[in-house]
């Protein structure tokens, strides 16, 4: 990839990692509207890392707190409210890291080849997923469910009120997210929003819930990168960079702008984006 290609990456990423919007459904995209080869999974993940790195900065009291409360796990120090809320996430956890595992494995190919006709290529379900119906699809339904959860969601819980059925509701939401087009900070509010989380609490918890997942997913991707040689590393490394750096920004953003604000205008830029791709593909 030329550098040009790589910061259009990073900056797609950045933007819409934390915004409800599917990074993955937008990065899939890059390529479409730009003529650019499609830059892979693997690309798609080091970005996300450098997402990941932009939450443990920008939360880094509230990531220092989960440090505490695992240390706390294994007996090391006394921290009982920040050790229940590290069994929580890591709860919530579970879900995707099953998912992404069977699918890492193959183990829903033949359910996608038999049940939803789907031609599984080189055994690579997730590189099977990547087509415009299936993103417009998601964004337009996940869509109107965020502004349900948004509109009709209660405001009275904090993230210290969370529960192991808290962590594990949102967690089975975020494995959905593994699917182009569904965003895991939209279906991950989405779920908080209906269990009574306000805007800002839904937001915070979800990205550090996002923490263990895609740290989960950059180390499946090591010997990938690895295998790949030295030039996809430089560029996975590159990538994921830049996209720290505007996803910082994107998430201070969006925290201010959550105080004040709801979630309407991006339930209406899914919409809206899910109808011209159905209109344009």
């Amino acid at each position: 990839m030329t550098f040009l290609e790589m910061l259009i990456l990073a900056i797609v990423q950045g933007i819409t990692e934390f915004l409800p919007i599917s990074s993955s459904g937008h990065l899939i995209l890059v390529p479409i509207f730009t003529g650019a080869d499609d830059q892979g999974p693997m690309i798609d993940i080091a970005v996300h890392i450098g997402s990941l790195l932009a939450i443990i900065v920008y939360f880094f009291k509230d990531v220092w707190g989960l440090a505490r409360g695992g240390f706390a796990t294994v007996g090391i120090g006394h921290a009982p409210e920040q050790k229940r809320l590290f069994w929580w996430i890591l709860l919530g956890t579970i879900p995707a890291v099953i998912v992404g595992l069977s699918i890492k494995l193959g183990a829903f190919n033949s359910v996608a080849q038999d049940w939803f006709g789907l031609t599984v290529m080189n055994d690579d379900l997730l590189a099977s997923l990547r087509f415009t119906d299936l993103i417009a699809f998601n964004l337009i339904v996940y869509g109107i469910l965020l502004g349900l959860a948004d509109y009709f969601g209660r405001e009275d819980r904090s993230y210290e009120d969370l529960t192991w059925r808290d962590g594990l509701l949102v967690g089975m939401a975020q494995a959905l997210a593994l699917i182009p087009g569904t965003s895991r900070s939209g279906v991950t509010m989405t779920a908080a929003r209906f269990l009574g989380f306000g805007r800002v609490e839904a937001a915070r918890f979800s990205f550090l819930l996002s923490i263990p997942a895609v740290a989960g997913a950059g180390i499946l991707i090591v010997p990938d990168l690895v295998e790949a040689g030295g030039e996809m590393v430089r560029e996975a490394l590159i990538t994921g960079v830049l996209t720290f750096i505007a996803a910082f920004g994107t998430m201070a953003f969006l925290m201010n702008f959550l105080k004040k604000a709801s979630m309407m205008v991006f339930v209406i830029y899914r919409i809206a984006m899910g109808i011209l791709l159905l209109w344009m593909f």
